[in-house]
């Protein structure tokens, strides 16, 4: 269960880094495909603050890249060298992909989205466009991703099995 943990830490940290990467450093509207509506109508790219301020948001994003795929490799390597049968790779998949929306819905909607200056501070054009209002904004598409984690995690456990 520890190694199921810090594989969901490792890919909670990425797409943290994902996200200050692409909204704090690189800060292209196409960043914001997931945001509501309304804040993508407001939003414009943003000119470098400081040399390299772009170069530092991709460094972040392929790190964040590698963290994430790190942690997905490490969880299965660790099951094929404990034997793992189907059901507990099922399990520590689907296990790692709820921690991971659980925090994208906590950190991400109801604290980065409403209840911080984080977009704002790099966006403030966004500002009169954010708030609690928003929570829940993407209910329809977590609903979708958590459908999606049975078979995604069912075809990996399946994957990982033949090893």
């Amino acid at each position: 269960m520890l190694v199921t943990i810090v594989c969901s830490i490792m890919l909670m940290t990425g797409l943290f880094l994902m996200l200050l990467g692409g909204v704090g450093f690189i800060q292209n509207k196409s960043f914001f495909t997931s945001a509501p509506k309304d804040v993508q109508a407001v939003l414009e790219d943003k000119e470098e603050r400081f040399p390299g301020q772009h170069v530092l948001g991709w460094c972040l994003i392929v790190v964040s890249v590698l963290m994430m795929g790190g942690g997905v490799v490490y969880g299965i390597w660790d099951g094929i060298k404990n034997n793992f049968i189907f059901i507990q790779f099922f399990i520590r998949l689907l296990v790692m992909l709820f921690l991971l929306k659980v925090f994208d819905i906590i950190v991400f909607d109801w604290i980065l989205l409403c209840h911080s200056n984080f977009f704002p501070y790099f966006y403030p054009e966004t500002k009169p466009y954010l708030g609690s209002h928003q929570f829940g904004f993407n209910k329809k598409d977590h609903i979708i991703h958590i459908i999606l984690f049975f078979p995604s995690s069912a075809i990996i456990a399946w994957l990982c099995t033949l090893f």
